[in-house]
């Protein structure tokens, strides 16, 4: 049909614009990182106290560090599109490996992260407004502002200290991994997930329930009430449904925040995933790492947010796409 063609033309275009959008990130990520004074060199040299020995010119021209910015860049981009992404200063190990290494934590937590944000979001805000005014809707509010309110990080670390002190409980320190041990690697899991999700769904649910009570408001609701359709027939089948297409944006902002989120989580809690190897390789001024992973994560937010907007035709067949 014609829709479904406009439909292919539009994810055509938008699969297209993912790679210019990543070169403007990859110029921007190179240009910042290098204005930070100082570089891995020097850090050797800090940690060394000297380097009474060693020619540090020569070290520099050897890791490609004294080149000028414009060679160093287009050298790095020709190596992408190779499917070379540099290789760490440190451990000379490749970028792809280590993403290999750390990517199904990051993806893991991120996955149960925004599954339990979404339900706990949906839920409170259908809820809290078919009961508007009630003590449920009163407490649930609450809730949810205390969710924007506190920072989920230091919710974890009371969480951590409170637990080891009174629950004798702390998290299993060597990392499980799910394939070679689901139970183990769940248990890790599942608690610093519950405590981002809960952080990340408050502004959902917030959303969920301003636009739910402006459906329920709607003429034909109250067409469909007069009709006798069952409450919960006109909540699952006409209300979320239209009300959902304003909390699926929210949903795609906050899942991409909780991308970068994760960097603080996985730092908290201990998990090799990408983010806390992206505050080690920050602290090391590993710039060809560096750069990797903000990419690898800035197309994770690329394909969120085009998610979000081709479920717009999903969720509303009248939305059209140019």
């Amino acid at each position: 049909s014609a829709l479904r063609e406009r439909m292919q033309n539009y994810i055509i275009r938008r699969l297209l614009l993912v790679f210019p959008t990543l070169f403007l990130i990859s110029i921007i990520v190179f240009g910042l990182i290098r204005l930070v004074p100082g570089d891995a060199v020097d850090l050797m040299a800090d940690q060394r106290g000297a380097m009474f020995d060693m020619d540090v010119e020569a070290i520099r021209e050897s890791l490609g560090l004294s080149d000028q910015i414009h060679t160093a860049y287009f050298k790095c981009v020709g190596g992408m599109f190779r499917g070379d992404f540099g290789e760490s200063l440190w451990s000379h190990r490749s970028a792809i490996s280590e993403l290999k290494r750390r990517y199904p934590v990051t993806l893991e937590l991120a996955v149960l992260t925004i599954v339990f944000s979404t339900v706990w979001g949906l839920s409170v805000g259908v809820l809290t407004a078919i009961r508007q005014d009630k003590l449920s809707d009163y407490f649930f509010r609450t809730v949810a502002i205390i969710g924007l309110s506190v920072p989920y990080f230091w919710t974890s670390i009371l969480v951590l200290v409170f637990a080891s002190i009174y629950l004798d409980w702390s998290p299993d320190p060597i990392y499980h991994p799910l394939t070679e041990d689901p139970l183990g690697n769940i248990k890790q899991m599942i608690v610093p997930a519950l405590i981002f999700a809960f952080f990340v769904g408050a502004p959902i649910a917030r959303m969920t329930r301003a636009m739910m009570l402006e459906v329920l408001r709607q003429d034909y609701i109250r067409t469909a009430r007069a009709k006798g359709l069952p409450e919960r027939v006109i909540i699952s089948r006409h209300s979320l449904k239209n009300a959902f297409i304003a909390v699926i944006t929210i949903i795609g902002l906050q899942a991409a925040w909780s991308i970068s989120g994760i960097v603080i989580i996985e730092s908290v809690w201990g998990l090799p995933g990408v983010g806390k190897y992206m505050l080690d390789i920050i602290v090391d001024r590993d710039y060809p790492m560096l750069q990797a992973m903000v990419i690898f994560l800035a197309f994770f937010v690329i394909l969120i947010n085009l998610t979000v907007d081709i479920s717009y035709g999903w969720l509303n067949p009248r939305i059209r796409y140019r």
